[in-house]
């Protein structure tokens, strides 16, 4: 299915093929090395996350408005970060935080981090993405639950445009399964983000992602450092190498 986007026509994918999902690089403050590669023509990006303060914070930054701009006008994808707290935060909070990304940064759309993944939390989530798609003119909506959700959560494509089915370390990634009710389901309604994958070991992991049926990934060689660190904070050290491999389609 074509998602509709907000951006300029240029580099964003429709989301077919494998390409990059970014769960969102630091402050371009401290990182512009990383948002600038963002901008890199024919990078198969399908979106990026903008997480000024934990969300949009309290007032427009100047370096995240310079930065959404220049990803703007290079076509790419930008979606707003929505902490959803596993559930714990209020719809009212969330639908604050999103007008706040459309008014000061013009998000295509909406990445909804710590999203609960149990069956009884779907009607609220169902509530905020409508919601949230009615804010943005059908803007790309994804689900961060980070493992695999009660299916319902996939059942209708109306409720989110992609689901984070995997998050987490290359150690259990690489012995993990994909639940059976994906295959119902094509590629590109599922993302998978992996850290900690050592360079010798890439080829490996992009073919796991096609075969569990993940259209959309992000791999690197960071590490969350025993829970001190943030593993995607800054560009894995192989990003030309990958950029490479999945835009010219050597894993498949």
């Amino acid at each position: 299915m074509p998602y509709l986007t907000r951006s300029a026509a240029g580099t964003a994918s429709t989301g077919v093929g494998l390409g990059f999902g970014v769960p969102g690089y630091a402050h371009p403050l401290v990182a512009p090395l990383e948002w600038g590669e963002l901008t890199r023509p024919a990078t198969p990006l399908h979106w990026v996350v903008l997480n000024v303060a934990d969300g949009p914070g309290t007032r427009p930054d100047p370096r995240c408005l310079e930065t959404a701009g220049r990803l703007r006008n290079a076509g790419v994808r930008v979606l707003g970060h929505l902490d959803t707290a596993h559930g714990a935060r209020t719809f009212g909070e969330l639908v604050s935080d999103a007008h706040r990304y459309l008014d000061w940064y013009r998000t295509d759309g909406f990445f909804l981090d710590r999203c609960p993944t149990e069956r009884a939390a779907l009607p609220e989530v169902r509530r905020t993405v409508t919601t949230l798609r009615a804010l943005c003119e059908r803007g790309h909506i994804v689900l961060g639950h980070g493992t695999h959700p009660y299916a319902g959560y996939a059942e209708d494509a109306e409720d989110a445009d992609q689901l984070v089915t995997f998050s987490g370390s290359w150690g259990d990634y690489r012995w993990s399964q994909a639940a059976e009710w994906t295959a119902a389901h094509p590629p590109e309604r599922f993302c998978h983000f992996v850290h900690g994958v050592p360079r010798g070991h890439l080829e490996e992991a992009l073919r796991l992602a096609r075969w569990q049926g993940a259209s959309t990934i992000y791999f690197t060689d960071r590490t969350a450092d025993g829970g001190r660190a943030d593993p995607w904070a800054s560009l894995p050290g192989y990003w030309d190498e990958i950029v490479s491999r999945v835009g010219t389609g050597v894993s498949e």
